[in-house]
């Protein structure tokens, strides 16, 4: 796995933390954490509930004071010139920072008035985003009327207004319908695409599969490993599966007689089981039904997932 400790070769770094830590009376959060975020890279931060990442995000955009360590942004040192570093950045934190009395439209003017955005560009910087989050025929609407899903798409085109260096996603697509989350990937995407560096913090493992070149997992306030989710996946080949549906009910302890499955899991109608060689285990089961009587409906060997991996290591 990876070297957590920040490389001697900064010129690539946007993101460099070194042995951040941050107590709360008797407990540790956020425990000498060290990390690097490459310039253009979306860079997964996962962990359970209660691991330090929204403690640590909060402390890398400024919210939070570490107790110790040092966090640079863009090579400028976060405790020092915080407002610097902070105009480098972009944070959709996960409450959502609009405003509901404000219209869509009027949230992004505003929010572009703070990072010092020429009057006369705003109006249609503001129409291009909202024609962007398909959001432009309810401009003048306030906020308050929207759903939750298009508050979150006013709220990420209010963050990226000043097209920042550097989008901190604090869990961007929680508890959203399935059109607006697939949105907002495509959304981080194509800003990535354009040279934004993306962080992002998500319980979602299947997200952070699809969008991040690199992720970090927290557990107990620290990072257990970095590295890109392919070679986590790979890490832990005794999480190779195969999926197998029959065309009439069985019972689960007539598989688990075979050697070949350590672990077996029923998945609406179709039966899980772990395995250490897929191909015997494939072979045996083809057997198995033939014995029994039983038509094989489908049946697929499955990998090792990130959220295998992410289970492992957080155990």
């Amino acid at each position: 796995m990876e070297n957590q400790n920040l490389s001697n070769n900064t010129s690539n770094k946007v993101i460099e933390v070194s042995k951040l830590t941050k107590r709360f009376e008797n407990i540790t959060a956020v425990d000498q954490i060290c990390f690097t975020v490459n310039k253009d890279e979306i860079f997964g931060f996962l962990g359970p509930n209660g691991a330090g990442k929204t403690t640590t995000i909060r402390m890398l955009t400024g919210l939070l004071t570490p107790d110790s360590g040092d966090i640079f942004i863009d090579n400028i040192d976060i405790r020092r010139d915080s407002i610097k570093a902070k105009m480098k950045m972009g944070v959709i934190p996960e409450m959502g920072n609009i405003y509901a009395d404000l219209t869509a439209k009027q949230n992004i003017i505003l929010s572009g008035r703070f990072y010092g955005i020429p009057k006369r560009e705003l109006g249609n910087k503001a129409d291009s985003l909202l024609e962007q989050f398909e959001l432009y025929d309810r401009k003048n609407d306030l906020v308050r009327k929207f759903s939750r899903g298009m508050k979150q798409r006013v709220n990420i085109a209010s963050t990226i207004v000043h097209e920042p260096e550097i989008l901190f996603l604090d869990e961007p697509t929680s508890g959203l319908d399935v059109q607006s989350q697939r949105m907002i990937k495509n959304i981080i995407k194509q800003m990535n695409q354009k040279g934004t560096t993306v962080f992002l913090t998500t319980h979602n493992i299947e997200e952070a599969n699809q969008l991040c070149t690199r992720v970090a997992i927290i557990n107990k306030g620290k990072i257990v490993v970095i590295d890109r989710p392919e070679i986590l996946r790979r890490t832990f080949k005794t999480t190779q599966s195969v999926e197998i549906s029959f065309d009439k009910s069985i019972d689960d302890t007539l598989i688990k007689k075979s050697d070949l499955v350590n672990r077996i899991e029923r998945l609406g109608d179709k039966w899980k089981m772990y395995t250490d060689n897929p191909d015997k285990l494939v072979k045996y089961l083809s057997r198995f039904a033939e014995d029994k009587g039983l038509t094989i409906i489908a049946m697929e060997i499955c990998r090792a997932s990130l959220e295998d991996a992410f289970v492992k290591f957080t155990e």
